[in-house]
């Protein structure tokens, strides 16, 4: 893709997105090398970005966060570009859903289990 003169939305650089998402230039490069990024180019080839990459950006750093793959955050895209999804997507979507809680879980337990330490070793100096 390239630039276009007449692009009404204002591109951003690559270091802006990083910026405005938390992460580094080459997390974002990482990205479009996976295909969930498509950077437009300037005519001295510049990455551009639109501005909702930032907001992308920080959706894809969730998703890894909580254990999906570049593959399923690439089978997400489409729903979360769309606003809807198929049979198909809401069936996986609730699988991740059901993972994601069920790691919470376990967070939640292992959280618990410190409390109890911290307190019994905080009677006891």
């Amino acid at each position: 893709m390239s630039v276009t003169e007449d692009a009404t939305e204002p591109l951003i650089r690559i270091g802006e997105v990083a910026r405005g998402a938390g992460v580094s230039v080459r997390a974002v490069r990482y990205y479009e090398q996976q295909g969930l990024l498509t950077p437009e180019r300037s005519a001295s080839g510049q990455r551009l970005y639109r501005q909702d990459a930032i907001s992308r950006v920080r959706f894809f750093q969730q998703m890894y966060a909580a254990g999906l793959t570049s593959r399923k955050i690439t089978e997400l895209l489409p729903c979360w570009d769309a606003g809807h999804t198929d049979a198909g997507q809401r069936a996986m979507l609730r699988v991740e859903r059901e993972r994601i809680q069920a790691r919470i879980d376990d967070l939640e337990a292992a959280r618990d289990r410190l409390d109890q330490v911290i307190a019994v070793t905080d009677m006891h100096p």
